[in-house]
C-alpha cells in the first residue's frame, strides 16, 4: 500500500508546504502520543532539531500535539540525530522525535520518530500512524488535568559528547592530530568539535556559525568543497565532514581527496574483524555500494549483505542477522555496539583509531579498495510506468547479459522524487557508461510513449 506522509525516513518535504505545516506536526504529535500513550506510568517524548528557522515552528507544534495527548516534552534544541535516539532509551522515553530534513536544504524539514528502543519506527507502526493522521483528531485528545507538561533539558549536549568520547578505544588519544571539521552549520555544529578537542586533537572548524538559513549551504558531507580547501589551507592530517544533522559523514584525507562510505566501512569492517570485534561475517550496505567493496571484503574473507536504498533497512537486516557494521556509500555508518542509527562522529572516531593505531597517513589508511567504476543517472518519470514497458524489459536483461559477472545493473524508483535511478558498475567504463546511456533512452522513449 502507498504511504501518503513516510518516506524511506520518516515525514519530508518543503516547510510550510504540505504536509511539513505546523498544523500536520501537531496532528503527528497526536496521533504518536496516542499510539504510545500505554499504561498507567507518566509518558515522555524527547525532542531534538537541527538548526533550520522553521525548526522553531515545527517544534513548538509538535510540543502541542504531543501534550495535549498527555505526554510530557522533553525538548533538547539543536542536537543530532544519534544523540536523540540515544536520549530516547537514556532517558526512558516512550518516543523520540528529530525535526530535520538532513542533507537538505534549509528551505526543507523533517520529522524522525524512534521508538523506546532507539530505532526508527517499523513500517507497521508508521502505517498505524498515518491511519489516525486523517482521522478526526478530537477523540484522542486528553481530558484536561492530564495534559502533559513541557520542558527544555539540559545538559544533554554534555551527554552525547561523553557517549562519543567513550566509543573510542581506550588505549587511543587524538594527540598529536590536526582534525578539520565541517558542521554543515547544522545539528552537531557544538558537539562534534567539543568532542574532538576533549580526546586531544588540534581541531580547526568550519560550519559552526549556523543561522537558520545556512545548514548545508555549500558545506557539509554533501558540497565538501570547502573542507578540501581547509584542509590544504591548514594542513590537516584529515578532514571530516557532517549533514545538517550528523547521521552521516565523508572523510577528506591529508591530499584533500575524499573518501566515502564504502572506503569507511571497509576500514572499520577490517580493523573490527581483526580485532575479534566483526560479528556476522561481515558488514550490511545497500544496493548502491560499490562492487568494488564486495570484491575487497571477498579477499578478506568476510561477506556484503545488501538491502534496500535506505539506513532503516540497512540496520532492519543487522538486528535480524546479528552484524555490527552497515551503512550506505553516502556516508550512513551504523555501528550497533554503539548506537541504533548511523552517527556520523562516531563512525569518525573508529576510523581516526584505526589511523591513529598504524601511524600512516589517511590516504593510505582509507583507500582499502579501488572503486570499479559505477555510473548513475536519473530518468524524469510525470506520468505512466516505463519500468513496465516490454521494451525496457527487454534492454534490461540485455544489459544484465552484457554485464554478466564482471559488472552489476540496478533499476529503481527514487523513493523521494518522481525518477527512475539507472545505476550500472562494472571494470569496463565505456561500456558501462554506453550501458547507462542506451537505458535511459529507452526508459525517456517509454515514458514519452505513455
Amino acid at each position: 500500500m502507498k504511504r501518503r506522509y513516510f518516506g524511506t525516513d520518516g515525514i519530508r518535504g518543503q516547510s510550510n508546504v504540505f504536509p511539513m505545516t505546523p498544523d500536520l506536526a501537531m496532528r503527528v504529535g497526536i496521533a504518536v502520543g496516542t499510539i504510545f500513550r500505554r499504561g498507567a506510568h507518566r509518558h515522555r517524548v524527547v525532542i531534538g532539531k537541527d538548526t533550520r528557522l522553521s525548526g522553531y515552528m515545527l517544534e513548538n507544534a509538535m510540543v502541542a500535539g504531543f501534550t495535549a495527548a498527555g505526554i510530557d516534552a522533553f525538548v533538547l534544541g539543536p542536537i543530532p540525530t544519534p544523540a536523540v535516539a540515544m536520549l530516547t532509551r537514556s532517558l526512558r522515553a516512550d518516543i523520540g522525535v528529530m525535526i530535520s530534513a538532513s542533507h537538505n536544504p534549509f528551505q526543507d524539514n523533517g520529522i524522525k520518530l524512534f521508538g523506546p528502543d532507539g530505532y526508527k519506527l517499523s513500517d507497521t507502526l508508521e502505517a498505524e500512524i498515518e491511519d489516525l493522521l486523517d482521522t478526526d483528531i478530537a477523540p484522542q485528545l486528553v481530558r484536561a488535568e492530564e495534559i502533559g507538561r513541557a520542558k527544555r533539558i539540559d545538559g544533554v549536549h554534555d551527554r552525547y559528547i561523553e557517549h562519543a568520547k567513550r566509543t573510542l578505544p581506550r588505549d587511543v588519544t587524538l594527540k598529536g592530530l590536526r582534525v578539520a571539521i565541517d558542521c554543515a552549520n547544522g545539528a552537531a555544529y557544538r558537539v562534534a568539535p567539543a568532542a574532538l578537542w576533549e580526546l586531544g586533537a588540534d581541531v580547526v572548524t568550519i560550519g559552526d556559525q549556523p543561522d537558520g538559513l545556512n545548514i548545508n549551504l555549500e558545506c557539509g558531507s554533501t558540497h565538501p568543497a570547502a573542507l578540501q580547501r581547509k584542509v590544504h589551507e591548514v594542513r590537516a592530517d584529515i578532514g571530516i565532514a557532517l549533514d545538517g544533522d550528523a547521521d552521516r559523514v565523508q572523510i577528506v584525507d591529508e591530499n584533500g581527496t575524499i573518501v566515502d562510505g564504502d572506503q569507511l566501512m571497509a576500514v572499520i569492517a577490517e580493523s573490527w574483524a581483526a580485532d575479534g570485534l566483526l560479528r556476522g561475517g561481515g558488514l550490511v550496505a545497500t544496493v548502491m555500494s560499490n562492487l568494488g567493496l564486495e570484491r575487497f571484503l571477498k579477499d578478506k574473507g568476510l561477506g556484503l549483505e545488501r538491502t534496500k536504498v535506505g539506513d532503516r533497512y540497512v540496520v532492519e537486516h543487522m538486528r535480524q542477522n546479528d552484524y555490527n557494521v552497515g551503512g550506505e556509500q553516502s556516508g550512513h555508518i551504523v555501528l550497533s555496539d554503539f548506537g541504533t542509527t548511523g552517527d556520523g562522529l562516531v563512525a569518525a572516531l573508529q576510523v581516526l583509531a584505526c589511523i591513529k593505531r598504524s601511524g600512516r597517513p589517511v590516504s593510505e589508511v582509507c583507500k582499502r579498495f579501488d572503486p570499479v567504476p559505477q555510473i548513475l543517472k536519473n530518468v524524469r518519470v510525470k506520468a505512466g510506468k516505463p519500468l513496465e514497458d516490454p521494451a525496457v524489459h527487454q534492454a534490461i536483461a540485455d544489459a544484465e547479459n552484457e554485464l554478466a559477472a564482471g559488472g552489476r545493473l540496478l533499476i529503481r524508483p527514487s523513493g523521494t522524487e518522481p525518477l527512475i535511478r539507472v545505476m550500472a558498475e562494472g571494470d569496463d567504463r565505456a561500456k558501462v557508461e554506453r550501458i547507462v546511456d542506451e537505458l535511459v533512452g529507452v526508459i525517456a522513449s517509454a515514458r514519452s510513449a505513455a
